[in-house]
C-alpha cells in the first residue's frame, strides 16, 4: 500500500501566501512594540526636558491635573511661548526644502529632513508587497504617526527599527539626508567639526558659528557616524522640533497627533501651483517623467502618458486644504497654509508670519540665510534640493518651460485645486508667457488661531 502524502505537501500556494502575510503582520506588530518604549514622566520646568543625558531613558514633559504649562525665558530674560513643535506637510517639488531651511537655521529649533523616508522604504520592501493598496496606505500612515510621535518626543532611537543596515550601538551612517539638519552637523553631535576661532558662549553659539562653513556633503564626510543617543540629548535641549515630510498626504492623517496635548504640535501645509510642481518634477526626475519630457521637447503628446500622479497630487492638495480652511475645532491654533509663491516673493515677511505662528522670534541667522538664499542667480549646482536661487523668479519660471497644451491638461485635471488655492488659469500662449503678470492671486491665508 502506498502511504498518504504528508499534510504539509498538500498546502496550496494561496495558503503559503496567507502565511507570509500573517508573518509580516506579526513583524510590524513587533516593530511597533519595539519602538513603543516606556518613557519617564517629568514635570515641566523652566528648561524644557529636565532629563539628564546619557541615562538612555527618554523623558516626555507632561502636565499634571489642573497644571498649566509655564512660559519660559530666553537667554535675554524675555518671556517666550511654551515649547511647540511643527510638522511641514508638502508634496514633492513644492518648495519644501526651502521652507525647511527657514526653520533649520534657527538656533533653538531641532530640524529633521524627511525621517519618514526610512519607514516607507522599510515597509515597502517587506510587508507592503503582499498587501492590497488600501491596507498598504493604512499600514504606512500608522507607522508614520508612531514614528512622528516618538521623534517629537526626542526619541530618535525609534528610527532604528527602520534604518537599514540596522544601527550598531545606536550609531548609524545611513540616516537619510542627515546633512540637511544643522543640529546633526554641528557640535556636540559632530565632534569632528573644526572649532578654531569659534566664539565662546555655549553649544548654540558654537553650532551657529560652525554652520557658517557648513555644507550638506561636507557634513556627511567629516562628521562620521551619527550617534542617536547624543542627537536625542541635543533635541531635548532645543525649544522646538521641526520635521518636514512629503509622505503624509493630508492634514487629517495626523489628527491624532494634533489632538495629543503632550506634543503641542502645529502644522504648516505648504502648497504650490500644480503646473509648477509638474515642471519641476520633469526636470528633477527625468526617468520617471520620460513621456512628459518627450512631450515638452517635441510638442507631441505621447500615447503612453501617465497623468495619475498629477490627479493624486491635486486630489491630496484639495482635500487637505479644504480640511484646514474649514477650520475644524481640532485644528484651532495648530494650522497654517502657506503658498510657495507668497514665500518666494516676500520671504522675510512670510518667515515672520511662520515664526509668530510657531511662537518664536526670527533670529539673525534666519534673516542672514534669507538674504543669502533668495537673491541668487539660480540654483546652486545641479543638486535637486538646492535652495540658493532668485526665489521670486523661480516661483513662476515654469511658465517658460511647459507647452501650452501641457498647461491646459494640468488645468483640466486640477481645476478645483487651482481655484481653491488662488491660482489663475491661462487661456493662451501669450498669457502663459507674460511673466510680468503673476498667476498667483493676491490671497491672504491667515493661520487658524
Amino acid at each position: 500500500m502506498s502511504r498518504a502524502k504528508p499534510a504539509a505537501m498538500q498546502c496550496s500556494w494561496k495558503a503559503v501566501l496567507l502565511l507570509v502575510a500573517a508573518s509580516l503582520a506579526v513583524q510590524y506588530t513587533a516593530i511597533r512594540t519595539f519602538i513603543a518604549k516606556p518613557f519617564a514622566i517629568c514635570r515641566v520646568a523652566k528648561q524644557r526636558g529636565g532629563c539628564e543625558l546619557g541615562t538612555g531613558a527618554s523623558c516626555q514633559p507632561r502636565l499634571g491635573d489642573g497644571e498649566e504649562e509655564e512660559e519660559e525665558e530666553d537667554s535675554g530674560g524675555a518671556r517666550r511661548h511654551p515649547a511647540s513643535h511643527i510638522l511641514v506637510l508638502a508634496t514633492t517639488r513644492s518648495g519644501s526644502s526651502f521652507i525647511g531651511q527657514l526653520l533649520n537655521q534657527h538656533s533653538d529649533i531641532f530640524y529633521l529632513f524627511e525621517p519618514l523616508y526610512h519607514v516607507q522604504t522599510s515597509l515597502i520592501n517587506t510587508s507592503l508587497r503582499v498587501r492590497p493598496p488600501i491596507d498598504g496606505r493604512r499600514l504606512l500612515l500608522g507607522a508614520y504617526r508612531d514614528l512622528l510621535r516618538g521623534l517629537f518626543s526626542c526619541r530618535l532611537h525609534d528610527l532604528e527599527a527602520y534604518i537599514r543596515p540596522a544601527p550598531e550601538q545606536h550609531s548609524t551612517q545611513r540616516l537619510f539626508r542627515r546633512g540637511a539638519s544643522k543640529a546633526l552637523c554641528s557640535p556636540p553631535v559632530c565632534a569632528a567639526w573644526p572649532t578654531d576661532g569659534q566664539p565662546e558662549g555655549g553649544e548654540r553659539n558654537r553650532a551657529a558659528a560652525a554652520s557658517e562653513r557648513w555644507e550638506e556633503g561636507e557634513c556627511v564626510r567629516r562628521c562620521g557616524a551619527l550617534n542617536l543617543t547624543l542627537a536625542s540629548g541635543v533635541c531635548r535641549r532645543r525649544h522646538h522640533i521641526a520635521i518636514k515630510t512629503v509622505r503624509v498626504p493630508e492634514v487629517g492623517d495626523v489628527r491624532a497627533l494634533l489632538e495629543d496635548p503632550r506634543l503641542n504640535m502645529k502644522v504648516i501645509q505648504l502648497v504650490r501651483d500644480p503646473r509648477a510642481i509638474l515642471a519641476s518634477r520633469i526636470d528633477t526626475f527625468p526617468d520617471s517623467f520620460r513621456a512628459w519630457k518627450v512631450w515638452r521637447n517635441s510638442g507631441r503628446r505621447p500615447y503612453n502618458l501617465d497623468a495619475s500622479h498629477l490627479s493624486a497630487t491635486c486630489g491630496d492638495l484639495l482635500r487637505s486644504a479644504a480640511t484646514g480652511l474649514a477650520r475644524p475645532h481640532w485644528l484651532k491654533g495648530r494650522y497654517m497654509l502657506v503658498r510657495y509663491e507668497d514665500l518666494a516673493r516676500r520671504p522675510e515677511e512670510k518667515a515672520q508670519e511662520i515664526y509668530r505662528f510657531l511662537g518664536a522670534s526670527l533670529d539673525a541667522s534666519v534673516r542672514r540665510w534669507i538674504l543669502n538664499n533668495t537673491r541668487g542667480a539660480g540654483a546652486s549646482g545641479n543638486h535637486k534640493y538646492a535652495t540658493v536661487r532668485d526665489s521670486a523668479a523661480t516661483a513662476e519660471g515654469w511658465r517658460l518651460k511647459l507647452t501650452f497644451d501641457m498647461v491646459e491638461l494640468v488645468q483640466d485635471i486640477c481645476n478645483l485645486t487651482l481655484v481653491q488655492l488662488g491660482y489663475r488659469m491661462v487661456s493662451s500662449v501669450e498669457e502663459l508667457r507674460n511673466v510680468s503678470v503673476s498667476l498667483a492671486e493676491d490671497r491672504t491665508f491667515l493661520p487658524y488661531l
